[in-house]
């Protein structure tokens, strides 16, 4: 009989109002070096390093810097 998959929590989702978030897996020893991320034409991006997933808020106004 084969094993059943191990479930792992889902990634965290957070709101942000920017399309360059920054993570850094909430610093301190269980973080992770500072990444800055680009949504581009999307309205999300995930995290490389602990897959957490910034949305851009509804009615964010998409703009430059």
């Amino acid at each position: 009989m084969a094993a059943s998959p191990t479930l792992q929590p889902a990634p965290e989702t957070i709101e942000v109002a920017t399309t360059a978030p920054v993570c850094d897996g909430d610093g301190g020893p269980l973080g992770h070096p500072r990444v800055y991320l680009t949504m581009g034409a999307d309205d999300s991006v995930e995290c490389p390093y602990c897959d957490r997933r910034y949305v851009l808020k509804p009615g964010t106004a998409r703009g430059g810097h």
